[in-house]
């Protein structure tokens, strides 16, 4: 699906970080940078999806992809630094980490869990994958992005201004949590040439899709979803010269529409 104008190579020798690549949005970015020249690190906890998604660009591209196995729930510093280690060994730079990885659990009938009903270990699973893992990931990661000059993009989500119908509590304010993140942190990197900016989603067709979510394209003035190939153009477009002065801010990405 071919969605932005850009040369084949005008990504070429960017190196991108790349959370939750395995599926939905994170792969579509990966496999949408790869095919326009940058070398993509994809992380996620499903390494079976990613040996083929590895294949995949390898095989449409003449790019350097690694993959790197890791469980964002109990991430912590001394494994971002091996990963930070791994960049620095094999690439040098970073110029963009991509916080993508995300968790929307339900429960046993796939319908939203709410705030009553959400224990309070899952809260902490949801925040350690979609707020702390993040920050984790930025801190450890400020040298190579420095380097470069680069960017991190954090996936927020439409879900995070108010009450959604699918996504829950835990889900919405780790969300909302995530983009306060990203107006500070972009104050607290700009000293070190690093540009911190968000994109929020609206109902985008990836599992997280309910199967009831056919009721929200009543809210969608564009009357239907949208496709993670959508959103990840966006990124595509962040990631290049065009996007230089662009900082702190969050670009909403819905088909119009306000939950």
């Amino acid at each position: 699906m071919e969605l932005s104008n850009y040369k084949k190579d005008f990504l070429k020798d960017k190196n991108i970080l790349v959370t939750g690549a395995s599926r939905g949005i994170g792969k579509a970015i990966a496999i949408g940078l790869s095919d326009y020249g940058a070398n993509i690190i994809m992380l996620a906890k499903n390494e079976n999806q990613l040996d083929q998604i590895y294949d995949e660009i390898k095989s449409n591209s003449e790019t350097n992809p690694l993959i790197v196995g890791c469980d964002l729930n109990t991430l912590d510093e001394n494994k971002a630094q091996e990963i930070a280690n791994v960049i620095s060994r094999d690439y040098g730079h970073l110029d963009a980490l991509i916080n993508n990885a995300a968790i929307s659990p339900k429960n046993e009938h796939n319908k939203r869990l709410n705030f009553i009903d959400t224990p309070i270990g899952l809260w902490r699973n949801v925040f350690n994958v979609n707020f702390f893992a993040p920050i984790i990931m930025s801190k450890a990661l400020i040298k190579n992005l420095q380097l470069a000059k680069g960017m991190v993009i954090n996936i927020t989500s439409i879900a995070s201004d108010s009450v959604h119908e699918f996504a829950g509590p835990a889900y919405g304010t780790s969300k909302a949590a995530l983009k306060s993140l990203t107006r500070e942190m972009a104050a607290d990197l700009s000293k070190f040439g690093i540009r911190v900016n968000a994109i929020a989603p609206g109902e985008i067709e990836t599992s997280m899709i309910s199967e009831n979510s056919e009721n929200l394209l009543k809210n969608i003035p564009m009357g239907r979803f949208g496709k993670p190939e959508e959103v990840a153009s966006v990124i595509h477009s962040m990631c290049s010269e065009s996007f230089s002065y662009v900082n702190g801010t969050e670009i909403e990405i819905n088909g119009g529409q306000k939950v």
